[in-house]
């Protein structure tokens, strides 16, 4: 486990293309540990200002603490990035810098309490936000079998929900399914011979389904391109980005970076920004092995342009 309890993924990239200045505000919409917002704030100077959201808590409150310590003024926000424009508005700011890393901090991932991975066992919860919501063993139990089916292809893209549904709603049936590893032997046993030449575990994208569900998590980034594109549109206004802006989102699964694609495609479209990235940067393969979970990543930007 790195000091932090995160490595955060393209550091550089990142910086280069959000390109913090002097008295800017950056706006961090998944703070985790914090090793984005620290790097930025670092750039920026004393005088800028870092604005934070997370859903966890507990790493919200250890990112602002970590960034406090450099003397940069802070708002940290419990809560879904989904509400960020709104509360940024709220707080009399307009952001310069805006990044959305939509994966997971490593604490999260590692803490077999949380439920996010089959590696150890644990509850099926996944809920970033341990106070409300729904857990995934919720979802196991109250969704019919058309609805898992449904939300396994949709959400996990796996070619066998359907089985995967008929094996969940029989076992369902003898016993509650509770805990991460057994979801992970129902999905692996309906599987079948496939399972041994599969690339991946069997459960991966059933798992990666119920995160997204419990979540809401495409729900919040559409929810989020939105503001962005509602925000590009009033820069000469009195809207939540300042003219000049960046704004980068790191997906990690291509039903995230479709949407992100489209929207930033369509801003430059409408000539709101110029898109910084013609094609998504991808980690090297010297941070690939560095940190593995870099693996997936995706980073897309744009520069938003003065309204017409």
């Amino acid at each position: 486990m790195p000091e932090y309890g995160h490595i955060p993924v393209l550091s550089e990239e990142v910086a280069s293309l959000l390109d913090p200045q002097t008295n800017e505000v950056i706006v961090d919409l998944t703070a985790g540990r914090g090793g984005h917002a620290h790097l930025l704030a670092t750039i920026a100077g004393k005088t800028s200002t870092v604005v934070l959201f997370d859903l966890d808590k507990t790493n919200l409150d250890y990112a602002a603490k970590r960034i406090r310590e450099l003397g940069v003024n802070v708002h940290a926000i419990h809560g879904n990035f989904a509400t960020s424009a709104h509360a940024i508005t709220e707080l009399g700011l307009r952001a310069d810098c805006v990044l959305a890393d939509l994966g997971f901090a490593s604490n999260q991932m590692d803490c077999s309490q949380r439920g996010l991975s089959f590696k150890d066992d644990g509850p099926l919860d996944m809920r970033l936000n341990t106070d409300a919501g729904v857990t995934a063993a919720d979802i196991i139990e109250t969704s019919s079998e058309t609805e898992l089916a449904d939300m396994i292809f949709q959400l996990g893209e796996d070619p066998y929900s359907r089985r995967i549904a008929r094996k969940i709603a029989q076992e369902r049936q003898i016993k509650p399914i509770l805990s991460t590893v057994r979801l992970a032997q129902i999905v692996r046993s309906a599987y079948g011979a496939r399972a041994r030449s599969s690339r991946m575990h069997p459960a991966t994208r059933t798992f990666m389904a119920l995160r997204i569900a419990v979540n809401g998590e495409l729900e919040a980034l559409d929810a989020l391109l939105e503001d962005m594109q509602a925000g590009c549109r009033m820069v000469n206004e009195n809207g939540w980005l300042n003219v000049g802006a960046r704004l980068a989102v790191i997906s990690f699964h291509s039903l995230e970076d479709r949407r992100v694609k489209h929207s930033f495609v369509n801003l430059e479209k409408c000539g709101l920004a110029k898109r910084l990235t013609r094609k998504p940067i991808c980690a090297s393969d010297e941070e690939i092995v560095a940190n593995p979970r870099s693996r997936p990543a995706k980073l897309r930007a744009v520069h938003v342009l003065p309204e017409a």
